[in-house]
């Protein structure tokens, strides 16, 4: 196939005919040959199989099989961080230069299977063409990132300054060292890039790893998995386990033979991760993403046509199923309606249906729980607020098997109201009128997340105005692509303050492999 066109998560189209043409055979291809799978777990080397079976479903359609995978329980974590403590004595001595080039390996593998890979992932997340390749481009991009960066780096070995400038016998350097077993817990939102990405920072500092993916997509996970399994690390450098949160997942937070934690989910599990880093007999790095109720001010200054164009893509994007998505927009009372009215006739054209067609925006939510979830807030948005667009399930005709809702506008909800305040990782978005910037600043700051922010208007000091007072790590400005949505690695940091994170430093960015490596202070004299 010839060179296919560039996909970001701010691309607004693809309408590249060989790019999905080709798109239409990698479903095929998936269907014909990776449809009915078993996915095993990967421990020591070796692939492991479990007694204990789960039969895996598409959100698009409830009836259909996609395959089967492990369900594994606390022994096989047990014998993953065994397996992965006594390989990290030999890894932490492979030289940088080596481990940059496996990484680079798998950036190229991942770019040669992208279609594939997104094939699946629409599959198995329900998540559009164009979200899926996003996602994939977006991984392999992250490799190469962090490749380049601990090459740029010299292994983040730093010759440091002397006490005594004249002394040719003093030397002292700075030296960043892996601290040993790391576990990766990824979402199932992204289940490549918060998976691949972590994985190979984390390889790449010179720990080992031991990576559960999210039940909802095993499949996906495994393919993400399997990339590492392939790579010829040595046995026991990685080791992929999956099943019950309370068996698998919880000896991941117990085992005294962790080192360090890669978590990305809800608050209440972040929380809980930190807490247990944090234990005796002494304190390990937790690296915790915990989501998102992300704002998005719109002043009388703004581009309106842009400005409802990006807070649309920001709020209803893979169904408003990512710690990024916009939730809540705060509009000056001078173009309320107006923008109102641009933002509910771009909703009113969305595209809901089955994502693996090309004209599909929004495909499903993830599984009966968030369905449910679903109609549970719409109708708390009912009662007391007004329900401008969407607010119900989708059933006519093939939407009948699958887990499909309306993009949904909410207004009249008080600032308190469990809706605004609450992540709900679906396609509802709280919009408020305001008179005034710092009215609109206040209620946007008015949480305990710090993850994504946006505002669009056209006088300088009001965007400088808006940086220096938002209370968010990665921060857009009249963005047509997504107000808030789609951090690319190299060129935004994706990270939250407050309890968003628990680092204050984002991934894809300069600060990301420091958070895997400890400092060591050498000081020579001779």
């Amino acid at each position: 196939m010839a060179q296919k066109m560039k996909i970001t998560y701010a691309t607004l189209s693809a309408d590249n005919e060989e790019l999905q043409s080709a798109f239409d055979q990698a479903f095929e291809k998936v269907r014909r040959e990776w449809l009915g799978m078993e996915a095993p777990m990967f421990i020591d080397g070796q692939r492991v199989y479990t007694e204990r079976k789960v039969q895996c479903y598409s959100p698009i359609n409830r009836e259909l099989l996609l395959g089967t995978a492990q369900d594994g329980d606390r022994s096989h974590s047990q014998a993953a961080i065994a397996a992965a403590k006594k390989a990290w004595e030999e890894w932490r001595h492979v030289p940088w230069q080596e481990r940059v080039a496996i990484v680079r390996n798998i950036a190229e593998t991942i770019s040669a299977n992208s279609l594939d890979l997104s094939a699946l992932m629409v599959l198995e997340v329900g998540k559009s063409r164009l979200e899926a390749l996003g996602e994939v481009e977006e991984t392999a991009d992250l490799l190469r990132w962090y490749a380049k960066e601990m090459e740029r780096n010299n292994g983040y070995i730093v010759e440091m300054g002397k006490l005594n400038p004249d002394d040719p016998k003093e030397r002292n350097y700075s030296v960043l060292l892996p601290y040993g077993v790391w576990v990766v817990i990824s979402p199932f939102n992204f289940p490549m890039a918060l998976s691949a990405a972590p994985i190979a920072a984390t390889l790449l500092a010179g720990n080992t790893v031991v990576f559960k993916g999210a039940p909802e997509t095993r499949l996906s996970g495994w393919k993400t998995a399997e990339l590492f399994a392939e790579a010829g690390l040595p046995p026991g450098v990685f080791n992929s386990v999956i099943g019950p949160d309370l068996e698998v997942g919880q000896e991941l937070l117990d085992n005294p033979g962790v080192d360090g934690w890669t978590f990305t989910g809800s608050y209440e599990v972040g929380m809980m991760v930190l807490e247990k880093a944090r234990r005796k007999p002494y304190p390990r790095p937790a690296i915790v993403e915990m989501g998102g109720k992300n704002p998005t001010i719109v002043s009388n200054t703004a581009d309106l046509d842009v400005a409802a164009l990006g807070v649309m893509r920001a709020a209803f994007g893979l169904d408003g199923q990512k710690c990024s998505a916009c939730s809540r927009v705060y509009v000056q009372e001078g173009v309320y309606d107006a923008f109102k009215e641009k933002l509910l006739e771009l909703t009113r054209n969305i595209k809901v249906g089955d994502p693996t067609r090309r004209d599909v925006f929004m495909g499903t939510v993830i599984h009966q729980e968030a369905y449910e979830k679903y109609q549970r807030y719409v109708e708390m948005a009912r009662q007391d607020g007004t329900i401008l667009i969407g607010g119900e399930v989708l059933t006519e005709g093939e939407l009948a098997k699958g887990y499909y809702v309306a993009p949904t506008i909410v207004e009249g909800l008080p600032e308190d109201h469990f809706l605004v305040k609450t992540e709900l990782f679906l396609p509802i978005l709280h919009m408020a009128k305001v008179k005034t910037l710092d009215e609109a600043m206040a209620k946007a700051n008015d949480t305990i997340y710090g993850l994504t922010a946006g505002f669009y208007g056209q006088d300088p000091a009001e965007i400088d105005w808006f940086f220096d007072n938002i209370q968010a790590g990665t921060t857009y400005v009249n963005r047509p692509g997504g107000a808030t949505t789609g951090a690319w690695p190299g060129v935004q940091a994706f990270g939250g303050w407050k309890g968003s994170g628990s680092t204050g430093k984002g991934i894809g960015a300069y600060y990301t492999l420091p958070l895997y490596m400890r400092e060591q202070s050498r000081t020579i004299i001779g």
